[in-house]
This record gives C-alpha cells, sequence and structure tokens, in this order.
C-alpha cells in the first residue's frame, strides 16, 4: 500500500482546521533533513457538526516517518 493511499480517510489536526484527509500527494519541493521522512500534500474535508455554515475543504502538509527497509 502507497503513504498516499494510507492517509486517505485518516483523521488530521492542523493550524487551519481538523477534518478527514480526501486527498493526498507527495511533496517533493520541500527539503527534509531526516532520514525516511516526507511530505506530503492534503487535501482535507472539514467535519461538520451539522450546524450553521460549512466550512470549505482546504489544504495542509503533512509529514510522515517511515520505518524499517
Amino acid at each position: 500500500m502507497l503513504i498516499s493511499e494510507a492517509l486517505e480517510g485518516k483523521y488530521v489536526k492542523s493550524s487551519k482546521g481538523h477534518g478527514i484527509i480526501q486527498f493526498a500527494d507527495k511533496r517533493n519541493d520541500i527539503y527534509i533533513e531526516s532520514e525516511n521522512v516526507f511530505a506530503y500534500a492534503c487535501k482535507v474535508r472539514p467535519q461538520w457538526n451539522g450546524t450553521g455554515y460549512q466550512k470549505p475543504d482546504f489544504y495542509t502538509t503533512v509529514y510522515v516517518k517511515v520505518d524499517g527497509e
């Protein structure tokens, strides 16, 4: 399974809000000094409690550390 596929459907909290990851795409434009750490741009659908206005989708960057081979 690809990491991007594993991220889809997961709950994420960021400074922009919180919600469920709809789509994840690897970001090669970000340099990370640590080994086995990758950045993913994620489209997030905010959770809506049914009151007020539903917030629009937003993008956030998620860092993933991979252990093992």
